[in-house]
C-alpha cells in the first residue's frame, strides 16, 4: 500500500470525510482526477486541458497525488522525455466521488451564479 502524508488513525465519524477531502484538496486535483478518468494522459495533454494552471502547480499536485497512491507516473527513456500519468487502482476508486462532484456542479453552479447576480 502506498504511503500517504495524511494521518489515518481512529477519530470522529466525520473524520473519513475530512481524510478524503485532504487527499483531493487543492485547486487542481479534482480536475486532474476527472481528466484521468478518461485514461492515461501525457503531461503535455494535461497542460492543454488545464490552461489556467502553472507548470509548477501542476507538477506539485501530480507529485502529491502520486505520493498518496492516487496516480502513477511513467517515464519513457526517449528524447525528448515522455511522461504519462494514469490512475492507480486506488485512484480509480474515486470515480464515484469525482462523478458526483461533476453532477452536482452541472446542476448547481449556474444556479449559484444567477443567485449572486440577483443579490
Amino acid at each position: 500500500m502506498a504511503r500517504t502524508r495524511h494521518h489515518s488513525g481512529d477519530c470522529s465519524p466525520g473524520c473519513a470525510v475530512e481524510a478524503t477531502l485532504r487527499l483531493i484538496d487543492g485547486k487542481w486535483k479534482g480536475v486532474i482526477l476527472y481528466h484521468l478518468l478518461e485514461g492515461t494522459l501525457r503531461l503535455s495533454e494535461l497542460r492543454r486541458r488545464l490552461t489556467s494552471v502553472t507548470q509548477r502547480m501542476l507538477t506539485n499536485q501530480l507529485r502529491e497525488m502520486e505520493a498518496d497512491g492516487l496516480i502513477a507516473r511513467r517515464v519513457y527513456a526517449e528524447v525528448p522525455p515522455k511522461v504519462e500519468y494514469s490512475l492507480t487502482e486506488r485512484g480509480r476508486t474515486l470515480q464515484p466521488v469525482i462523478s458526483a462532484l461533476k453532477t452536482w456542479g452541472d446542476l448547481h453552479t449556474g444556479q449559484a451564479d444567477s443567485t449572486r447576480s440577483a443579490a
